[in-house]
C-alpha cells in the first residue's frame, strides 16, 4: 500500500513539475453552431495528456440552440468570458475554435486591440464562407435550397440569425456585399471605420493554424476552411488569389509572409469528428500548445 501511495505522489509531483517547468499557457475552447463544451471533453483530454497540468476552458456560453443568435451578439458574451482568461496571463493564451466558433474567435480579437492570443487553431470553420447543403442548412431552413435562400439571408431579419452572418453566395455578390452585417466586415471585403483597427488586432496574433479537409461534409466549399471560396462559377478560387487576400485587407497576407500560417489538411474527418480525432490532434493542433 505504501508503495501504491508513494507511487502515486510521484505522479502527482511529476504533473506539478511539467506545468511549472514546461509553463504551458491557457487553453480556451469555443464551440460551433448546435453544441457546447459537452462535445469537447475528448479534446480536453488530448490536451491535458499531451501537456499534463494546461488550463483549458470550454466556453459554456451560447449552446445548442442559442448558438442560432447573431454572431456580434455572440461576440459581445464571449469576449467579456475570454478577457478575464488572457488578463490573468502574461504569456498569451491559445484559442482553439470549431466551425461557427472560428468566426466568433476572430471577431473577439478584432474588436480585442490588447489581446495575447499566441496561436489561434480554427478547427473546420467557414472562414471564407458557406455556400451548400447540409444537415445544419435543413435545421434551420428546411423548405429553402442553396440557390434560394439569399431571398431570407440577404434581409434585415436573416441577418438576425447566425448562419446567414457568413451565408456567402457566389451568385449574389452585390446581395451580399449590401447585406452582410458580419464576414463581409471581418474580411475586409467592404471598407469599414474599424478596418485599419481590426487588422491591427489580427497581427497581433503569432501563428494562424487553419484546419480542414475534404471530407467534411458540412463546410462548402471545404476549402472555405483554408480561406478559398467560390467565384461565380462555383469553381474554388484559394486563399492566395481572393482579392481581400491580395489587398492585405485584414492581415492575413502579412501574416502568412511572415510564416504564421499554417494549413493543416486531413482527409477522411468528417464535420463533427475534427474535436474527437487522435490523428487531428496530434498532427495538427498539439505542436502549437506550447
Amino acid at each position: 500500500m505504501g508503495g501504491l501511495m508513494t507511487d502515486g505522489c510521484v505522479v502527482i509531483w511529476t504533473v506539478f513539475l511539467l506545468s511549472s517547468v514546461m509553463g504551458y499557457k491557457p487553453v480556451i475552447i469555443v464551440h460551433g453552431i448546435l453544441d457546447g463544451p459537452r462535445q469537447f471533453e475528448i479534446l480536453a483530454k488530448f490536451i491535458n495528456q499531451s501537456h499534463p497540468g494546461t488550463n483549458v476552458t470550454t466556453l459554456a456560453l451560447y449552446d445548442y440552440t442559442g448558438s442560432m443568435k447573431p454572431l456580434w451578439q455572440q461576440v459581445d458574451g464571449f469576449r467579456e468570458a475570454i478577457r478575464p482568461i488572457m488578463e490573468s496571463t502574461d504569456d498569451g493564451v491559445h484559442l482553439i475554435c470549431f466551425s461557427q466558433g472560428g468566426l466568433i474567435c476572430r471577431g473577439v480579437l478584432a474588436t480585442l486591440p490588447t489581446h495575447n492570443a499566441h496561436s489561434l487553431i480554427l478547427l473546420s470553420s467557414p472562414l471564407a464562407g458557406q455556400y451548400g447543403d447540409s444537415s445544419y442548412l435543413k435545421y434551420f431552413f428546411p423548405t429553402f435550397i442553396k440557390s434560394r435562400l439569399y431571398h431570407f439571408c440577404y434581409t434585415t431579419c436573416g441577418q438576425r440569425i447566425s448562419i446567414c452572418n457568413y451565408w456567402n453566395d457566389p451568385h449574389q455578390r452585390e446581395r451580399y456585399l449590401n447585406s452582410s452585417i458580419y464576414l463581409a466586415l471581418l474580411n475586409g471585403e467592404i471598407e469599414h471605420a474599424n478596418s485599419t483597427a481590426w487588422r491591427d488586432s489580427f497581427l497581433r496574433i503569432q501563428t494562424l493554424v487553419l484546419i480542414g479537409g475534404q471530407d467534411d461534409g458540412v463546410i462548402t466549399p471545404w476549402e472555405s476552411s483554408i480561406f478559398g471560396f467560390y467565384d461565380s462559377n462555383e469553381t474554388v478560387v484559394e486563399m492566395e488569389k481572393q482579392d481581400w487576400y491580395l489587398r492585405d485587407a485584414f492581415g492575413l497576407k502579412t501574416l502568412n509572409s511572415e510564416g504564421a500560417v499554417v494549413k493543416c489538411v486531413v482527409r477522411g474527418v468528417h464535420h463533427t469528428s475534427w474535436h474527437s480525432n487522435h490523428t487531428v490532434y496530434k498532427n495538427c493542433i498539439d505542436k502549437w500548445l506550447t
